[in-house]
């Protein structure tokens, strides 16, 4: 890689259990304790449910003709089609609490008739003109990582549907180290890019919980927030220019620091969420990797106080590069989750409630960048969250987060397989409205559970921080409705949406609209918005075989 132009290979994309989250290989990650925090304070029952074996796997036979297949292989090679079972569970759904259920179930929505990995964009291209003369949905896949049924294989009005994995374009195009960019093809890995950026001292600072697996191309896509957004900012500030590829036309923008031409076409085509045609190519801002990393953690007396100092730090310029503040809920079960023996233990409790914090609310503050930089802005947010009323406890939080940090996914997991559904939603709101917005919808969640007859614990943190206002990411645990999992989990996730639009949030701060919130989508951007969008996308993609259903709900027939 270098600023010629010359390619780097990409990487094996790491391995993805089919039937849940990340390495097939990982161990279980739940504390021996957990289980029984959760039976003591939320009276949750463990019923162990493994999944189903993948031969079990109930899938209709694919509806592609033969001939078809065979132009498709003629346009990425014959290892570039898949239709076997194995390829066709992997991309029948994204990672979203209903997929799983389903998929460990052996009951998938749905699956992909077969799956093409193109090698290029000249590739894209042609199997994008191919299935719009063909009347076959193409769904674009990067990483899998959904959690809002954006992957999900639906046909829509078309005859079949096919899976498009990114996963063989992943190399780096190009590095220009003096205007502090970088070129890479849509289907590039997170960890990857971040491996080959630190060769050379720097950093794109993308870090969103499925980091491990997620492709740029992705990230773009579905208006990703990092974990240090916070600092380094969303995807949507990093994306300087891209290579676009729709059924109709294809779209080049070069990588302009900034530009007043008209309203930004790049800002239409992030978020599109794969609807408009697919990002092949994309430019990127990336920056010096830190020389210092500091992280440590910082008790309130309760989320009121911890939100008033983040407002405090927010309104002084003064953020840290990460901060997520727990509410008192959270920071019971992160608490209980750690472990709670031992005399360091009980000592640091003692010292909290000496200290009138015993029932308090813990936030995460993580500073990045040269020595210098790292301790004047901390010295600086530090004295102003004391002055808030913060009380400082070290660095050993800050330790334990970034340990953790890519580590929920596997956890719910292991509950799913007790049992237990664990569902998270995210919205942001301004300032004066959060704390409200904060107790509507954590009360919506909580009775819609009780109301379902499986009461439960439900938890929440603020996770990025604006100077006009902040995202909540709300966490919610209960036993499942057996028999009834899917309509459980649909009535407490409709009353937790009708709470944020309600209470004035936004349907989503960055998990994407996907097919699960395009209902709602009138209710965020009106009914003009939503015809726009739609006049756009008849323009790029008239025949409407791009991701169907998601950003959009599906149209009627006919």
């Amino acid at each position: 890689m270098d600023s010629s132009g010359s390619v780097a290979e990409p990487l094996k994309p790491p391995a993805m259990r089919w039937w849940g989250w990340g390495d097939p290989a990982h161990p279980v990650a739940l504390p021996p304790h957990a289980l029984g925090f959760l039976r003591e304070t939320a009276g949750i029952e463990p019923r162990p449910r493994a999944p189903v074996a993948l031969g079990g796997v109930r899938l209709e036979p694919s509806r592609l003709s033969d001939s078809l297949l065979e132009q498709l292989r003629a346009i990425v090679g014959v290892e570039g089609v898949r239709d076997d079972h194995e390829q066709r569970v992997v991309h029948a759904a994204g990672k979203g609490y209903p997929d799983l259920v389903r998929l460990r179930a052996g009951e998938p929505e749905g699956a992909p008739d077969a799956v093409v990995h193109p090698a290029g964009h000249d590739q894209v291209r042609a199997v994008l003109d191919l299935c719009a003369r063909s009347s076959v949905a193409v769904v674009p896949f990067g990483g899998g990582t959904s959690v809002v049924g954006g992957v999900a294989p639906l046909r829509g009005e078309h005859g079949g549907v096919l899976a498009l994995d990114m996963g063989r374009m992943g190399a780096i195009l190009a590095l220009d180290g003096e205007s502090s960019t970088v070129t890479v093809q849509a289907g590039m890995r997170a960890p990857a890019l971040e491996r080959a950026l630190a060769v050379r001292g720097l950093t794109l600072g993308h870090f969103p919980q499925s980091f491990q697996y997620v492709s740029l191309g992705g990230c773009a896509a579905t208006r990703s927030a990092g974990q240090a957004s916070t600092g380094y900012g969303a995807i949507e500030k990093m994306v300087l220019g891209m290579r676009f590829a729709s059924p109709a036309s294809e779209i080049s923008l070069p990588a302009m620091p900034a530009t007043a031409a008209g309203p930004s076409v790049r800002q239409l085509l992030v978020g599109s969420e794969g609807t408009l045609g697919v990002i092949t190519e994309l430019a990127l801002r990336v920056r010096p990797a830190p020389r210092e990393r500091i992280y440590e953690g910082i008790f309130f007396a309760d989320f009121s106080a911890g939100v008033q100092a983040l407002r405090t730090l927010a309104r002084e310029h003064a953020l840290p590069d990460v901060v997520r503040l727990s509410d008192e809920q959270e920071t019971r079960m992160s608490l209980a989750l750690a472990g709670a023996g031992g005399a360091k233990g009980r000592l640091g409790r003692a010292y909290l409630g000496v200290r009138g914090y015993g029932h308090g609310c813990l936030a995460i503050v993580g500073f990045e960048g040269t020595p210098e930089d790292v301790a004047h802005r901390r010295a600086r947010a530090v004295s102003l969250t004391r002055a808030c009323g913060g009380l400082g406890v070290g660095r050993s939080p800050g330790a334990a987060w970034l340990n953790g940090r890519f580590a929920g996914p596997y956890l719910r997991d292991d509950l799913l397989s007790q049992g237990v559904m664990v569902e998270t939603l995210e919205t942001a709101t301004q300032w004066s409205n959060l704390q409200r917005l904060h107790r509507e919808v954590g009360r919506a969640i909580a009775h819609e559970l009780a109301a379902c007859g499986t009461p439960g614990l439900v938890m929440c943190h603020v996770s990025h921080v604006y100077e006009t206002g902040a995202s909540l990411y709300f966490t919610f645990i209960a036993g499942q409705s057996e028999g009834d999992e899917l309509g459980q989990w649909r009535t407490v996730k409709d009353a937790a949406c009708r709470a944020i639009l309600d209470g004035g949030g936004t349907i989503t701060h960055h998990h994407a609209i996907g097919r699960d919130h395009a209902r709602w989508m009138s209710r965020e951007v009106g009914s003009a918005g939503v015809d726009a969008l739609r006049a756009l996308k008849s323009e790029l993609d008239p025949t409407g075989i791009m991701n169907p259903g998601k950003l959009f709900e599906l149209s009627p027939p006919g």
